[in-house]
């Protein structure tokens, strides 16, 4: 039987809103050593917060974490997400395609339930799957080959 995202996934997860402060995110990071932290108004996903957002659109901004809003630095637009019942083998692509290691899991009802990463996701997908996909969200970008 093919796996499913369900059952690899870690359930919940260390959610901000959209009104908390950055520091309060980066604490949030540095506590239990994450990078994203999606961003929940109620329990809907409205965006997610990475530690890069915060260095570069608060820090390198010249933005003060502590009156900067997380809605002010997040991503809210395009956010890359899965559902708990799609196969593996798609996840692996998503990530692939988008170059990210971590997704949020939502429900049938579109509602936040975990987070699913790519070492999650090694122990259950073939070696071929597995290494296209390290490969590609490992790949630098432009701006980095230089």
């Amino acid at each position: 039987m093919a796996r499913i995202v369900k059952d690899v996934m870690h359930e919940g997860a260390e959610t901000a809103r959209p009104d908390d402060t950055v520091k309060h995110a980066a604490i949030l990071m540095e506590a239990c050593e994450i990078g994203p932290v999606p961003v929940c108004d109620g329990g809907r996903l409205v965006g997610i917060v990475t530690d890069r957002d915060i260095a570069v659109r608060a820090v390198a901004a010249g933005r003060d974490p502590n009156f900067t809003r997380v809605r002010e630095v997040m991503t809210a637009e395009h956010i890359v997400t899965c559902r708990e019942d799609q196969p593996l083998d798609e996840v692996v692509e998503l990530m692939r395609r988008h170059q990210v290691r971590r997704l949020p899991v939502l429900d049938a009802q579109h509602r936040l339930i975990g987070m699913v990463a790519l070492a999650d996701l090694a122990v259950y997908t073939d070696v071929v799957t597995r290494a296209a996909a390290v490969r590609a969200v490992s790949h630098p970008t432009e701006t980095q080959q230089t």
